[in-house]
């Protein structure tokens, strides 16, 4: 239980990946004891100081079921490594990262921050292991990640499970249920935190805040403001609970804004999922197997543009562009089993003009769609989806430029698919150091932030698989850190 009354050394307000690797770093870092000077003053500070650790509160706005915010639902991250190992195929070095973070994101971040978390992410590896959580090889059919990306035994529940363990064994203290309401912010510097449970409200006084509270993605009403009524048929991937309200407080208290509003990870899901919480297995990975239709039977973007984890999140703003914001992914039967199939069955059809009866689309748009699509395939090189194939078509308006195979063996197949919005790029500005910025210029004394919240210093468009756990884990522990020695 939570010592309401107790002035603590940091608070952290989340409950993912960020907010916890922010709080066992604070719990560690704590312990090890650093203070200045050599009397005996200091050395009985050191001694205690090692003894007792830093307190740290974390407040989930979450019951514990739902603890975790949007990393429930995740499955690997993407850290810089030198060299293969029991679960990576192969290096994976900073440049290489570095250049698949400028491709994703068209050169549109912040370099140093950039630098900063790809560096500390090889590090990453091996301190997240430290802390009980566990990797396996790559999952069949996740296409061209085994070499770039480490996969959580057990998914993103098990990862976290494990860095509640450690966090609890280490003395952190955890309140579900809890949810920031109000912040007092003085010039810039951080004093209380208003909690409301539902036992009531409570004035939490801290030391230091780390804002660890994700996006604002669940907060349909905030993305109506971007998107327009656009936004009433988006459909959220992840937790319900991440609204915004530590975002607002923060911007309206005089920390400077970073990233746009309508800039969000956003990919295609399957359009039979719920409006919130449906997570990895709504996902879609079927695009480069066949092609991409609107509700007119009409292709409208190359589903062979690159590697599919460099591009898999371009196709949410690419059907929230469409009309009624819907979209259809048709392919055939040699396609059925070579990825990771979604929660729900394809729509199945012995022809494609009974398969656009069934998705209510006009039968002549799609057969002729289909058709020209078929005439236009120059294949002749082995089909390999790890790869750049070069089998593409010709003559199209818009030509498939890889991957292209003619959809001609029944049976025929089709996910209908809306855009499912991960978590949003809008947030505060930080250091090297995870602070947060004032609008002013100035440094926050006390605040730090980490994960979704900041992650708009990194991902202002764009993104490439497993780079959200990445800037959580990296800054989370850095926030830790220096919230800690703050203390």
């Amino acid at each position: 239980m939570a010592d309401w009354d107790k002035r603590w050394d940091v608070l952290v307000a989340g409950g993912g990946n960020a907010a916890l690797c922010a709080a066992i770093a604070a719990r560690r870092e704590g312990r090890s004891g650093r203070v200045g000077g050599g009397g005996p003053a200091a050395l009985c500070a050191a001694i205690a100081a090692r003894r007792e650790g830093r307190s740290v509160l974390v407040v989930e706005a979450a019951p514990k079921f739902y603890r975790g915010g949007n990393t429930r639902h995740t499955r690997n991250m993407r850290c810089a490594h030198d060299a293969a190992t029991e679960t990576l195929s192969g290096p994976y070095g900073e440049a290489e990262f570095f250049d698949d973070l400028m491709l994703v994101t068209a050169g549109n971040t912040d370099e140093t921050l950039a630098r900063l978390m790809i560096r500390e992410s090889k590090a990453m590896l091996d301190w997240i292991q430290e802390q009980g959580v566990r990797f396996q090889p790559s999952l069949g059919g996740t296409l061209s990640l085994g070499r770039t990306n480490s996969f959580f035994l057990g998914g993103g529940r098990s990862m976290l499970n494990s860095l509640y363990r450690t966090a609890e064994r280490l003395g952190v203290v955890v309140a579900y249920d809890a949810e920031v309401t109000g912040l007092e912010i003085e010039d810039g510097a951080f004093r209380s935190a208003t909690v409301t449970t539902p036992k009531g409200a409570h004035r939490v006084v801290a030391a230091n805040f780390v804002a660890a509270s994700g996006g604002f993605e669940a907060n349909l009403e905030w993305l109506k403001e971007g998107w327009g009524d656009k936004a009433d048929n988006f459909l959220i991937r992840g937790t319900p609970y991440n609204k915004g309200t530590i975002i607002r407080m923060l911007l309206e208290a005089g920390v400077e804004q970073i990233g746009d509003p309508t800039q969000c990870h956003a990919v295609a899901i399957d359009a039979r999922a719920p409006k919130f919480d449906g997570g990895i297995i709504t996902r879609l990975d079927c695009v480069v197997f066949g092609i991409v239709v609107n509700r007119d039977g009409a292709r409208f973007y190359d589903e062979g543009e690159d590697i599919w984890p460099k591009r898999y999140a371009i196709w949410g703003r690419l059907v929230a562009a469409q009309p009624d914001q819907i979209a259809y992914i048709i392919f055939d039967a040699p396609s059925l089993e070579k990825f990771m199939p979604s929660l729900y069955p394809p729509v199945t059809a012995g022809s494609v003009g009974e398969l656009a009866d069934k998705l209510g689309l006009d039968r002549e748009a799609l057969q002729d769609t289909v058709t020209r699509f078929n005439a236009a395939v120059e294949g002749g090189r082995p089909f390999d989806h790890t790869t750049l194939d070069g089998n593409r078509t010709r003559g199209l308006e818009i030509d498939k430029t890889n991957w292209a195979q003619r959809i001609e063996t029944a049976p025929f197949y089709a996910y209908p698919v809306r855009p499912g919005i991960t978590f949003t790029y809008l947030g505060v500005r930080v250091n090297e150091q995870a602070r947060m910025m004032m609008a002013d210029g100035r440094t926050a004394p006390n605040m730090f932030a980490a994960g979704e919240i900041m992650a708009g210093n990194v991902l202002r468009q764009g993104y490439a698989a497993g780079i959200g756990m990445t800037i959580g884990s990296v800054f989370g522990r850095i926030a830790g850190q220096e919230a800690a020695r703050n203390a």
